[in-house]
């Protein structure tokens, strides 16, 4: 076990194209690969084999605070085809191949980039690291309907959040959305991200990406400033609390546009999720806040797809939409938002959708089937209408079973 490098397993992961890799006491690396686990051929880690391993890759100075915490958050790096060459015999590795030794200018493109998280579990040291690809990739690769290039062209100011549950691809919608604005619009753009994911290069915009723990001690410190470094496009890689939701607010009524990520399962359930780190008190300010300074909620969960229908793309988005009109406005401002899966599904010709819609969309294209479909469908009878040409409306009943 002790041969098993690190820089190893990240090249493998490049290889099998996987998207994470779980290192765990008493089980093998495992990947995870369009979706499912995948456990490798390879002996059980030992917790000094895990120790090992995640130990080759924390950036300098980190080690004590995942002593004293138990958790720790930060990305990494690997040239993957310096690797390959190194291990073929065509070229000496040097520092900058490895996992932990490029510094920040050499992380160009082609290189892969990797967020970690490490945690202490029964008193050993675990990881989680998802790979991030060297490349941003386009809307139409993400097979993202043509609202979200319209939300990234044409919205100036205000708060557009991309919502989801965790692995659901949000950091990467994101990234495309920010590299839209980069490359046909003249922005300063700042990000705060925890930690970097996506490395970014200037085309027509200007940006800084401040990453926490590395260039900033805090979400809470990197937000307290931002206003004063000149940014039009304020990208916010979590609202985790109060005071980054406070401060995304404060920073959309001010005339920037704020991108921001929020872990919840639709778009119903973003306002009642932002309004609870709140106390009672301030709801009603909350909502009026953010009745005016919202533009739009991207909900999306992935899905097992249709291989020969996506050119071997092993997962797809389904997606729901909802932006903000004078009435969903007034429903936000009101709380009334279990209304709003009814507007979403009645405003298709605005840009909205739901997810019963764009489920019904993926199987007239063959990217997901009819049984993946129904499976993951919020309203099944509204989806199986669709799927049989009957226009369903999103009225009382279906809409507010979330349709």
């Amino acid at each position: 076990m002790h041969q098993l490098k690190i820089k190893q397993l990240l090249f493998n992961m490049s290889q099998y194209d996987a998207s994470d890799l779980h290192l765990k006491v008493g089980m093998p690396p495992i990947f995870r690969i369009n979706g499912e686990l995948k456990m490798l051929d390879l002996p059980a880690l030992a917790a000094e084999d895990t120790d090992r391993l995640i130990s080759e890759i924390i950036p300098k100075g980190l080690r004590e605070r995942f002593d004293k915490t138990g958790d720790l958050d930060f990305s990494s790096f690997l040239d993957t085809k310096a690797y390959e060459r190194a291990q073929s015999g065509q070229a000496e590795p040097s520092k900058d191949q490895g996992a932990a030794g490029l510094q920040p200018a050499e992380r160009g493109e082609g290189v892969d980039r990797f967020r970690c998280n490490i945690f202490r579990a029964e008193g050993g040291m675990h990881g989680a690291i998802r790979r991030i690809k060297p490349e941003i990739p386009t809307f139409q690769s993400l097979n993202l309907p043509q609202i979200y290039t319209k939300l990234a062209e044409e919205t100036h100011d205000g708060l557009v959040l991309v919502v989801g549950v965790t692995g659901c691809g949000k950091s990467t919608t994101l990234a495309c959305m920010l590299e839209q604005v980069n490359t046909t619009r003249a922005c300063n753009i700042v990000t705060i991200e925890d930690p970097v994911e996506y490395h970014f290069h200037p085309r027509k915009s200007i940006i800084s990406q401040r990453e926490v723990g590395l260039d900033v001690s805090s979400y809470r410190d990197a937000l307290r400033y931002v206003v004063r470094q000149d940014p039009d496009v304020i990208f916010i890689g979590e609202l985790r609390d109060h005071d980054t939701v406070l401060a995304a607010i404060q920073a959309s009524e001010t005339g920037h546009l704020v991108f921001g990520s929020l872990h919840t399962a639709d778009t119903m359930q973003t306002f009642s999720r932002i309004i609870e780190f709140f106390p009672q008190s301030e709801h009603a300010f909350v909502r009026s806040a953010l009745s005016s300074s919202l533009r739009a909620v991207c909900a999306q969960r992935l899905m097992p797809a249709n291989k020969d229908a996506t050119g071997g793309v092993g997962v797809v988005p389904a997606t729901e939409v909802l932006l903000n009109n004078p009435v969903v406005r007034e429903k936000i401002r009101e709380g009334e938002d279990s209304d709003l899966p009814a507007i979403v599904a009645n405003s298709r010709e605005e840009g909205m959708r739901s997810f019963t819609q764009s489920l019904g969309e993926l199987v007239e294209k063959e990217m997901v089937t009819l049984n993946t479909a129904m499976e993951f469908a919020p309203n099944r009878e509204a989806l199986q209408s669709m799927l049989k040409g009957v226009h369903v409306r999103a009225d009382t009943g279906v809409g507010r079973i979330k349709g």
